[in-house]
């Protein structure tokens, strides 16, 4: 760019970067404040109310010896990953077969979304008493003649964090169905036209040609989901309150217990600088083979 055409690109849309200064600085005290405020003192010994009071590594010695930590990130991983890959195949599934024109798609559209409207509370109640076996699926199985079944997720430590799935993926599969839905509304009516002409089977047409082109769809999606697994908090206190025993801790819980119910500020901000950690870890990867990538082939 020639050097007198440099100013007239730094005050093009000046109204517009006047305007968004509120909310950078918003974002810079907020959010950037916030995160160093917190890391700050996770190196110190604040219980009840912060003080700088460094101790060094201690929080984190702490935490990473404690079972109740490693627990939780045990039940996130596997939370994290069913729930990445059963919410897109789900949600896929179930755009794939309302594209198909069918009658009452509004009705089911909305059938299938509706769960995305409750709060996680709401859902994590509804599904404790769904999975509870005095009254729940369980009851009604037995109460038909099956009086072997047994269907007791959240009562059992080994497959606790699976009930609590469960209820993750029946509100959030109906936001991804509807995403999905908006990305095969926008493939060209001429690619089908073409794959159908060239015999290409139904299935080989949607893994081969339709879903390398809804690639965008498919990072917003996994953005939402991701971001929903790393808060992941109302469900578990809703169902389980993290039992039986500590079998359902996962790492937001750990924080919010930390701070206050044990009053132990440091340790939370540890716990709460760890799962920072782990997302940037996800995230400067993905971004940099995301914009990275596309920019040197740009």
């Amino acid at each position: 760019m020639p050097a007198h055409a440099r100013p007239n690109q730094l005050f093009r849309n000046l109204s517009a970067k006047i305007a968004s200064i509120p909310m950078i600085l918003t974002a810079l005290v907020v959010f950037v404040g916030g995160t160093g405020w917190t890391i700050v003192y996770s190196f110190t010994n604040s219980k009840l109310l912060p003080r700088l009071n460094f101790v060094g590594l201690d929080q984190y010695d702490r935490l990473w010896s404690t079972s109740k930590w490693i627990i939780s990130l045990q039940n996130l991983l596997i939370y994290g990953v069913c729930m990445l890959v059963l919410s897109l195949v789900i949600g896929f599934v179930l755009a794939a077969l309302l594209d198909q024109k069918i009658r009452f798609e509004n009705t089911f559209r909305t059938i299938f979304l509706y769960p995305f409207a409750l709060s996680f509370i709401v859902t994590g109640l509804v599904w404790q008493w769904i999975l509870n076996p005095d009254f729940g699926i369980q009851s009604i199985v037995r109460g038909l003649g099956w009086e072997s079944f047994n269907f007791d997720p959240l009562y059992n430590a080994d497959i606790v964090i699976f009930g609590i799935l469960i209820a993750g993926l029946w509100q959030s599969s109906g936001l991804i169905m509807c995403i999905m839905l908006a990305g095969l509304r926008g493939i060209d009516e001429e690619i089908w036209k073409a794959a159908r002409i060239d015999g290409i089977p139904t299935w080989k047409t949607y893994l081969f040609i339709v879903i390398p082109m809804m690639r965008p769809v498919f990072i917003t999606a996994l953005v939402l989901i991701s971001t929903g697994i790393v808060r992941v908090y109302d469900l578990v206190v809703a169902q389980t309150g993290g039992g039986p025993g500590i079998a359902s801790e996962v790492p937001a819980k750990y924080v919010y217990d930390s701070m206050f119910l044990a009053q132990n500020l440091g340790q939370g901000f540890a716990a709460s600088t760890m799962m920072l950690l782990a997302v940037i870890i996800v995230i400067v990867p993905w971004a940099y083979l995301e914009f990275g990538g596309r920019k040197r082939h740009g």
